[in-house]
């Protein structure tokens, strides 16, 4: 940004020529140079206005920055020498620049004319110049000749801005303003080159306002020290910092590399790739002994200073052959940093093996290249090439330290990265094995389910199951085990296996608790006495729905509540007693019954699904119903939907389980119910009426294995058994369920009958003619149950 200049502006001659050759810029003091108003000449070619004669410099700069004197043309046809200064001024953007043409038109006094300058000069310690009060260069002394490396002759009369040509050089003529019109001194820190320079340097300016003896402001005095060796160790200290920070943010390989180029471009290099090697096939690490030419490197991350890296060749996870003699494959062959230049070091022959890549080298001027291995814990990782092209200055000793320090930093964040992914990975394919692959298809309810591992904290124990029962009934369950990796994982699996087991004695939810919760005190007892990590928690609710009566029972230990969906109603937590966390031991749980309307939606879910940063449980429940009020005809689709509500774009910081679940009722005209009198011989007549029932429902077919089965439950409940007993038969497409109720809680165990025994051979017949069979206690006593699969049997 121009500073705001308020003195006389044309006693320099300025003009600006863009990469085209075509004259922008044209100001007073080109006017009165050479007599053109800014109207005649804007838009032409500068080389119009070039003398065919009387030039003794080059007819175009050649470098960023050229002096020499032209022959130029004035607007009344006479010709005009001239001395010029030019400046190549790149464009913001990347683009193609333009150059800034200056040269005096006031020549100053001398410096040994003006006691006011041999006075200055000769108290500077440091490199020196005097600027008159209106900003324009008065003398300098040979330190400061040396570093502008400018004829002082010609430059004399120039403004700073004018010599420098760059926008540095501009900021520093605002300040000397500000030192000008204040009348106080102010030190300034500024980074840039010189006309006597091949690089930027780093200089402090002293900038103290000379006055006459009346106190009069009369021109400011510029001291300035180089404190290059300072500053760039600094900044080599500050980038070190800078890495420690922002590279390792999360366990994630591919941005942990993308950090590393972040950082590097533009304080270290204008291009920055990131390649790293893929883990073996079969385990293990790479090791620098090991690895043979060609290599396969995968791009990880790219970074330049324009907009879209267009110097890269290769894209994000492309897989690339690197052969030897690649400055990639030498540098990991080696084992050491490589740095390559040119011409020196011959960089278009390290490149040959790629026309591409050689091709983008030409295009964009790169000159100085650099490999650095990616090392970790005696690991090959990979390996970061950083390329200047830009920057006129090649990578130096000093840069190559900074790059390896840097990269050794991102290493150890890149190798801790993979650690963690496989040890995520395992954990994974850990719970998705221990997860069920499909959820059972029952009359009783259609299931749809989800499970998304954290984003970043890794595999939980979150899990979930649909178990079917005896009576059609079945079984709803979701769980959460505190903590995250294997061990979280492989708890999981032994409290879901648990559940299977107690849900097969079809215990109630709030006893199944119970029992589950005496199984967390022993899995905690055991982790702290074998040195583990001490306590064992986990939430649970469990649900049983049964088709038949279209009644859900269900209960909590410390879970969050399920939502429900009614038929043409609006979405609503289920109020359940919360009950204690599993593992605190000796604390009740309570059941709760609901009676569901057929077509019920039921969403069972864990903590990661409504817990966030951003927002409260509240507000999760609240998102939770509206992603729920938008249920469609499919339940995968309503599951997605959720997911995408209340999940943030990076996945959820905690496991997510998600459950939904749409009951189904079972028709009246599916379910037989009798009442049985104590009276053995009436057990012929209930075969009868069996056999007519099983005629309605087109079943004669199976009528004989049925009342076979039938006659021996109905005669050990009169035999064993207490009053009252019912028998109910429970029609379904594939099964047929034959249940028989008493009130005797004394359940019967299957025995082998030996030679001689009269009984004991009733329920090993049973269990040889159905497909299973079993018992439950109930409320008021016990039924005993036989599933006949009619498949069998049509």
């Amino acid at each position: 940004m121009s500073p705001v200049y308020p003195f006389d502006d044309a006693a320099t001659a300025r003009a600006v020529v863009d990469a085209r050759g075509s004259l922008t810029g044209w100001n007073e003091g080109a006017r009165r140079l050479l007599g053109w108003s800014a109207a005649e000449v804007l838009g032409r070619p500068a080389a119009s206005l070039l003398a065919v004669d009387g030039s003794d410099g080059p007819g175009r700069p050649a470098e960023d920055i050229w002096h020499g004197t032209l022959a130029l043309r004035h607007r009344d046809g006479r010709t005009v020498s001239s001395w010029l200064l030019a400046h190549y001024r790149p464009a913001p953007d990347g683009g193609r620049g333009d150059w800034l043409l200056v040269t005096p038109l006031e020549i100053a006094l001398r410096p040994t004319d003006d006691p006011l300058m041999r006075a200055a000069l000769a108290q500077a310690p440091c490199a020196t110049a005097v600027y008159d009060d209106r900003l324009r260069l008065h003398g300098v002394n040979d330190a400061m000749a040396g570093v502008i490396g400018l004829p002082l002759e010609r430059i004399r009369g120039l403004r700073i801005a004018e010599i420098g040509g760059r926008e540095r050089s501009a900021e520093l003529e605002q300040h000397m303003l500000d030192v000008l019109t204040s009348g106080r001194a102010k030190d300034v820190q500024t980074y840039l080159r010189t006309g006597g320079e091949d690089h930027a340097h780093a200089w402090l300016a002293r900038l103290a306002p000379l006055k006459d003896a009346e106190g009069r402001v009369r021109g400011v005095c510029l001291a300035a020290h180089d404190f290059t060796e300072q500053y760039l160790a600094r900044e080599r200290l500050q980038l070190v910092n800078e890495a420690s920070v922002r590279i390792g943010t999360t366990l994630d390989v591919n941005r942990t590399a993308q950090e590393l180029a972040d950082v590097c471009v533009p304080a270290l290099a204008d291009f920055v790739s990131v390649d790293l090697l893929d883990p073996p096939q079969h385990g293990g690490d790479h090791r620098p002994a090991e690895l043979t030419a060609p290599l396969s490197l995968r791009r990880a991350a790219h970074r330049s200073i324009i907009p879209g890296s267009p110097e890269a060749v290769a894209k994000p996870g492309q897989l690339d052959e690197y052969p030897a003699f690649s400055p990639q494959a030498d540098s990991l062959l080696a084992g050491r940093t490589i740095v390559a230049t040119l011409p020196a070091d011959d960089l278009e022959q390290r490149l040959a093996w790629d026309k591409a890549r050689l091709n983008r080298v030409k295009e964009f001027g790169i000159h100085s290249m650099m490999s650095v291995p990616i090392t970790a814990r005696g690991t090959t990782l990979g390996v970061a090439v950083l390329t200047r092209y830009r920057r006129p200055d090649p990578f130096t000793a000093d840069d190559a330290l900074l790059a390896e320090e840097v990269t050794a930093r991102a290493a150890v964040c890149i190798d801790n990265a993979r650690r963690f992914s496989r040890e995520r990975d395992t954990a994974l394919a850990l719970q998705r094995s221990l997860l069920p692959r499909t959820l059972p298809r029952t009359a009783a309810l259609e299931a749809a389910s989800r499970y998304l591992p954290a984003a970043r904290a890794g595999v939980g124990g979150d899990w979930f199951d649909v178990i079917p029962l005896s009576g059609m009934r079945v079984a709803m369950v979701v769980g959460d085990v505190v903590g995250h990796g294997i061990q979280a994982s492989a708890t999981m699996g032994r409290l879901r296996t648990a559940v299977r087991t107690l849900a097969d004695i079809d215990l109630a939810p709030d006893e199944l608790l119970t029992h589950l919760d005496d199984l967390v005190v022993r899995l905690s007892a055991e982790a702290g006495s074998e040195g583990g990590p001490g306590e064992v928690g986990a939430t649970c609710l469990y649900a049983v729905y049964d088709p038949v009566s279209r009644r859900c029972t269900l209960a909590r230990a410390g879970h969050p509540p399920p939502v429900m969906l009614t038929p043409g109603g609006v979405p609503r937590q289920v109020r359940l007693p919360a009950g204690p966390p599993l593992g605190l031991g000796g604390l009740p749980f309570e059941s709760t019954e609901l009676d569901l309307a057929e077509g019920t939606v039921l969403a069972f879910y864990t903590d990661g699904l409504i817990e966030s940063r951003e927002r409260d449980i509240d507000a999760g429940h609240q998102m939770l119903c509206d992603a729920l009020a938008a249920y469609a005809d499919s339940l995968d689709e309503t599951c997605d939907r959720i997911l995408q509500s209340l999940l943030p774009p990076g996945g959820a910081a905690d496991d997510v389980a998600l459950l939904l679940a749409r009951t189904q009722g079972l028709p009246a005209s599916r379910v037989t119910t009798w009442d049985i009198p104590a009276d053995p011989s009436l057990v012929g007549p209930i075969r009868k009426q069996v056999g007519e029932q099983l005629d309605v429902w087109d079943l004669s077919e199976a009528s004989f294995t049925t009342e076979l089965v039938v006659s021996e439950l109905v005669t050990n409940a009169i035999r064993y058994g207490s009053h009252p007993i019912r028998l109910r038969l429970i029609h379904d497409a594939a099964i047929l369920i034959c249940e028989v109720s008493d009130s005797s809680h004394t359940a019967p165990h299957l025995r082998r009958a030996k030679t001689f025994d009269e009984g004991g051979r009733g329920l090993l017949l049973v269990a040889q003619l159905t497909e299973r069979w079993g018992s439950r206690h109930t409320p008021d006593g016990k039924t005993i149950w036989a599933e006949l699969s009619l498949t069998d049997e049509i």
